[in-house]
């Protein structure tokens, strides 16, 4: 069994005052070596037993944000759109932020300029995925606050006038649940797979923080993990599904040196679509020619779908959506991809079964995220590994909060 030690993060026993209790830190388990399948089978146990004591957090009282970084500017963009007002931002370069465009007309302090009375009388959203957030939240209760919640538990609070699926909660894990993640964690290729995947399922079903450290999170190789990056060749037509700005078509084509057969992006958001064009407008021309940009969303059928525009990362087919944009299923485009990226906030699997076809006929790498919605736990995985004859397949984390899953498929001919 792998080394388990508890480990409630610096802080917890922080006294609270008479008017306000103190927050119970996030719980950190560490384990000190990888789980092999039947280790792995009793750590999930430990998760099918445990009781979630954590929910989504409504903003009742003054809202701080902790981070000026790329979540934090999410976050305030977040706040803009659903009409909560930012009463302070904190960050360790306050100095830097204050002088940013971006946060002109908001407070932003230090940590350690922070008044006593904020930090009894605000709500504190950590705005940090690129670290564990249950030490960061047990040093703000050791400085004095009261209430801290990282920030995607805010959130999923208004999950039905925003549609940002970064902070939902799995629930209590059921019989079907744990048979599911169990067949799946068994088909893994690696055991930091098998790590990863508790690790994701920990976060969501119990809000643990659980840390393994032989399977480090890592945000530098997201989509381009090693068994990917030895499978790929100078012939590959990659299509990259939820293009956003470009910032994967990108790193692909630093990747393979420029290489590369073609590649087409899909991105149905106009205003990112517009900053995609303008990137792809500074590549040279012998790569620029080779790719194409198809303003549609991707989904299970063709037709048309409610989708909610402007909103940078989280731009997603929505019922609260204000436009309607057409929707293909990859089949119906008639792609014949090599490597296929998908990243569609919670609407990956039915976009793979949309792209049955394809996948079948092309046998191409997959890298799908299932970060977005209950569909994460298994049930994205266990699809695949059905589908797709003699591949293999890996789970890797590259973000916290139970953010920046992926799997990878690869097939068996690509890795000989």
């Amino acid at each position: 069994m792998p080394e388990l030690s508890l480990a409630p993060a610096m802080g917890e026993s922080a006294a609270g005052t008479a008017d306000a209790p103190p927050q119970l830190p996030l719980t950190a388990l560490r384990m000190a070596t990888l789980p092999d399948p039947a280790q792995a089978s009793s750590l999930l146990d430990r998760i099918a037993r445990g009781v979630c004591t954590r929910k989504p957090r409504a903003v009742d009282r003054p809202l701080a944000l902790y981070g000026a970084g790329n979540l934090g500017r999410m976050a305030r963009a977040w706040c803009e759109r659903v009409g909560i007002p930012v009463a302070l931002v904190i960050d360790a370069r306050a100095n830097d932020i204050q002088d940013d465009p971006y946060w002109r007309g908001l407070r932003v302090r230090a940590p350690e300029a922070v008044s006593r009375q904020d930090r009894r009388d605000c709500l504190l959203a950590i705005c940090v995925a690129s670290g564990p957030n249950a030490p960061i939240e047990a040093q703000l209760l050791a400085q004095g606050w009261h209430d801290v919640v990282p920030f995607y538990d805010v959130a999923d609070a208004l999950r039905a006038r925003h549609p940002l699926s970064n902070g939902w909660f799995a629930g209590a894990l059921t019989p079907a649940d744990r048979e599911g993640i169990a067949a799946v964690m068994a088909n893994w290729q690696d055991d930091v797979s098998r790590a990863h995947h508790l690790q994701f399922v920990a976060w969501r079903a119990l809000r643990e923080e659980w840390t393994f450290e032989a399977a480090p999170v890592l945000e530098a190789d997201r989509f381009f993990i090693e068994p990917v990056e030895r499978a790929l060749g100078p012939h590959e037509h990659f299509l990259d599904v939820g293009a956003h700005q470009g910032e994967v078509l990108t790193r692909f084509i630093a990747r393979v040196h420029g290489r590369f057969e073609s590649a087409t992006a899909i991105e149905p958001d106009s205003a990112s679509r517009s900053a995609l064009l303008r990137v792809l407008s500074a590549l040279p021309e012998t790569q620029r020619a080779r790719i194409g940009v198809l303003p549609v969303a991707v989904g299970e059928q063709s037709g048309r779908q409610r989708f909610a525009h402007g909103l940078g990362y989280a731009s997603q087919l929505s019922a609260i959506g204000s436009d309607e944009v057409a929707v293909h299923s990859i089949d119906d485009l008639g792609l014949a991809p090599t490597f296929i990226k998908l990243h569609l906030e919670g609407h990956e699997w039915p976009a793979l079964r949309g792209a049955r076809a394809t996948l079948l006929r092309q046998r191409p790498i997959v890298a799908a995220t299932v970060y977005h919605n209950r569909d994460g736990l298994f049930a994205t995985a266990q699809w695949l590994m059905r589908t797709l004859p003699r591949y293999r397949f890996w789970m890797r984390v590259h973000s916290w909060c139970g953010t920046g899953a992926v799997i990878y498929c690869i097939p068996e001919e690509r890795l000989a």
